[in-house]
């Protein structure tokens, strides 16, 4: 079905002289009329937004139980769906297996059902929008949640909110192609889609319309802002309704000693920048190592699953999401040393993981490295400047948004989510600061490309890493044409061009 923003072109017959014209309902240049590009329907997209919010809301819920479900059985043994650390477990060195079966299953499921359930989601979805007019499987949108539940729930140390982003993503794609909506308006939909996932996955409303704008939409206009808004909007109030009001993290009150920690907070800005561009490039190096495997890409998940249980057994905190880790490190109640090695740990294991090309969120596992990251940085420095007296928490809430806003080169978007969080004032200077640092380098460092879209640019896809006017709308052809084009008579020809004059050319 052609859809109502192509241009329909007639013609008229062949030879008939015409003078361009432009009416009221299209162009006519010669014998050729081009109808005017639909509009963009703004009330319809928002109602249909409605739903997907509510529908994305409800998924985020679903996917939260189901994790919640396998978890309690690969390692407790009990089928009830309440959400639990993996870390508690009792198995010795059954633990190792657990992830293996996991991996098995997700291999199995990516081999046959779909490739696109790999990785964390993100970029799979930002393909959709740039080079597939926004249009998504409905199996992506079957498929990549439970691929995740299995492998988040066998050990698998990721996030929910990179499927959930994904399979929110196809829904508002799929509603948008049984509406027959333009490409334009699927493009708004399926982002709709993705930040209501972010916004019921940690109760972060701005953050998810922040981060569907700089990562799917590449533009700021109010038919996309509203469409955003109402999704976001009703996706929180399903996860409030069903998960409770408060932040996904419970965080105390932290000091962020500003303006006197000021100085501090400009190094860990620099830190984070190496850190982010360190983790991308360890990423994308580890799935090249994958990749040169002489076994087929169905074992590959269930070989980083291996590697995953190994550490597992050591460090039984790199488990599963980690949210109850998160929320330890954030209110400063791990040591020095366990900082260390959970930093270490859960990012090894999650490059181990992820670049065998499993299911999984990037964001809750670097969220703790990273926030691990901050706090081994505060009490750093408080031993080498006692006065100082750094927030080993607050150094790690900053670390945790910056290091992700500078690998996925959304800043702003992070700045607001670890904000959310704590719904501290205080934080947004240091956040701002560290965050904007941390971008710098990472831009600096990694100019062409970032975690979201190396993939993409792998496979010779131009990416946008910036705001980019459309220039076909700056301007109109008569602003740029030459209308005294030069030209030769029919009697001319060159010989040796460029340097010889033209000669007659004689019969």
């Amino acid at each position: 079905m052609t859809e109502p923003n192509e241009k329909e072109i007639s013609g008229g017959s062949a030879g008939r002289e015409s003078r361009p014209t432009i009416a009221a309902t299209g162009a006519q240049v010669g014998d050729t009329t081009l109808a005017e590009p639909a509009q963009f329907r703004m009330v319809l997209v928002s109602f249909l937004a409605a739903g997907i919010g509510l529908v994305a809301g409800g998924i985020a819920f679903l996917l939260y139980r189901l994790i919640g479900l396998l978890t309690n059985i690969s390692f407790y043994g009990r089928f009830v769906a309440d959400f639990t650390s993996a870390r508690h477990n009792h198995l010795g060195l059954w633990v190792i297996a657990i992830p293996v079966i996991g991996g098995l299953i997700v291999g199995v499921m990516a081999k046959y059902g779909s490739s696109k359930i790999r990785g964390h989601g993100i970029p799979e979805a930002m393909e959709a929008v740039l080079f597939n007019r926004s249009r998504i499987q409905p199996r992506v949108a079957i498929l990549k949640p439970i691929s995740a539940a299995i492998a988040i729930g066998t050990g698998g140390p990721f996030g929910a909110e990179g499927p959930i982003i994904q399979t929110g993503g196809a829904v508002g794609s799929l509603v948008g192609q049984i509406f027959h909506t333009t490409a334009s308006e699927r493009k708004v939909l399926l982002a709709c889609g993705a930040a209501a996932g972010m916004s019921a996955t940690f109760n972060t409303p701005i953050a998810g319309v922040i981060l569907a704008i700089e990562l799917l939409l590449f533009e700021f206009k109010a038919r996309s802002f509203i469409p955003l808004v109402v999704a976001s909007t009703l996706a929180t109030a399903v996860h409030m309704q069903v998960l409770g009001a408060g932040p996904m993290f419970t965080v105390t009150a932290m000091d962020f000693g500003v303006p006197s920690a000021l100085p501090f907070y400009l190094l860990l800005g620099v830190i984070c920048g190496l850190a982010a561009v360190g983790f991308s490039k360890l990423l994308y190096w580890t799935e090249d190592l994958f990749e040169k495997l002489p076994i087929d890409q169905l074992w590959w998940p269930a070989i980083g699953a291996l590697g995953l249980g190994i550490i597992g057994y050591f460090v039984p905190r790199v488990l599963g999401v980690g949210y109850d880790t998160i929320s330890d490190i954030l209110n400063a109640n791990l040591a020095l040393k366990v900082l260390i090695v959970v930093m270490l740990a859960k990012a090894v294991a999650l490059v181990i993981s992820l670049g065998s090309g499993t299911s999984g969120g990037l964001l809750a596992p670097m969220f703790m490295s990273s926030a691990a990251l901050g706090g081994v940085f505060a009490m750093g420095m408080n031993e080498v400047f006692p006065a100082a007296h750094l927030s080993a928490g607050a150094f790690a809430l900053v670390a945790m948004g910056a290091v992700f806003g500078a690998a996925s080169r959304a800043a702003f978007s992070f700045i607001v989510f670890a904000f959310e969080i704590t719904r501290d004032y205080n934080s947004v200077l240091p956040l701002m600061l560290v965050t904007v640092i941390a971008d710098g380098v990472a831009i600096l460092l990694m100019p062409k490309a970032s975690i979201m879209t190396e993939k993409l640019v792998r496979r010779g896809l131009r990416i946008h890493q910036d705001y980019e006017a459309d220039v076909l709308q700056q301007m109109v052809v008569s602003e740029t044409m030459d209308r005294e084009a030069p030209v030769l008579p029919a009697g001319y020809r060159y010989a040796n061009w460029p340097n010889a004059s033209p000669v007659t050319n004689r019969k």
